[in-house]
C-alpha cells in the first residue's frame, strides 16, 4: 500500500513539473538537449503515421486538414512554379526563401493548430523519410507541400511502389498456395494407387 501512495505522489511530482515547465515562455529553455529529443520523437512519430498513410491510401484523395482547398490555393497562389517533387532545401531555408514563407504560415496562426509545431518533411517525395532526404520545417509548410504532391500526384510513386510490392507478396502466396495444392492433388491420386501401381477403384 505505501509503494502504491510513492508511487501516485511520484507520478503526481512529475506532472506538476512538466505542467509548470509548459507553462514558461519558450525562451527560457534555451536549446535543453531533453525538450529539443521530445520534439525530435513527435515529429518522428507524426512522419511514421503520415508514411504509412499515403502507403496505404491512395493519396490523391486524403484530406489532410479540414482546409486543405484555401491551404492549396493560398499555397500555389504564393509559390507557383515550386517544384514540389524533389525539393530543394535552399528554397524553403534561405533567408529570402523565409522572408516569403513568413507571410505564407502566418496567415494560418489560428487556423491550422501548431501550425508552427516543427514537423519532418521529405525532400524528394518519391522515397521515404531517411536523414539524407529529410528536413525540419514548420506544420504549415508540411502541409502545404504534402497537400499538393498528393493533388498533383507526386506522392502517388509510393502508394504505387508499396501496392506493388504487396502485390509480389500476395503472387507469391497465391504461387505458394497453388503449388501446395498440386501437391495435395497428388497425395489424393497416390491415395488412389496400390502398392503394385494399379489403380484402385
Amino acid at each position: 500500500m505505501e509503494a502504491t501512495s510513492g508511487t501516485e505522489e511520484s507520478v503526481s511530482g512529475e506532472l506538476v513539473s512538466v505542467a509548470h515547465a509548459l507553462s514558461l515562455p519558450a525562451e527560457s529553455y534555451g536549446n535543453d538537449p531533453d525538450i529539443e529529443m521530445a520534439w525530435a520523437m513527435r515529429a518522428m512519430q507524426h512522419a511514421e503515421v503520415y508514411y504509412k498513410l499515403i502507403s496505404s491510401v491512395d493519396p490523391q484523395f486524403l484530406k489532410l486538414t479540414k482546409v486543405d482547398d484555401q491551404i492549396y490555393s493560398e499555397f500555389r497562389k504564393n509559390f507557383e512554379k515550386l517544384r514540389i517533387d524533389v525539393l530543394d532545401p535552399e528554397e524553403l531555408k534561405s533567408v529570402s526563401a523565409k522572408e516569403k514563407w513568413r507571410p505564407f504560415c502566418l496567415k494560418f496562426d489560428g487556423v491550422i493548430e501548431d501550425f508552427n509545431y516543427g514537423t519532418l518533411l521529405r525532400l524528394d517525395c518519391s522515397q521515404g523519410y531517411t536523414e539524407e532526404n529529410t528536413i525540419f520545417a514548420p506544420r504549415i509548410q508540411f502541409f502545404a507541400i504534402e497537400i499538393a504532391r498528393n493533388r498533383e500526384g507526386h506522392n502517388k510513386a509510393v502508394y504505387n511502389s508499396v501496392q506493388d510490392k504487396e502485390g509480389e507478396k500476395g503472387a507469391n502466396r497465391g504461387a505458394k498456395e497453388k503449388n501446395n495444392k498440386g501437391g495435395e492433388k497428388e497425395k489424393e491420386a497416390n491415395k488412389g494407387i496400390n502398392k503394385s501401381g494399379e489403380t484402385s477403384m
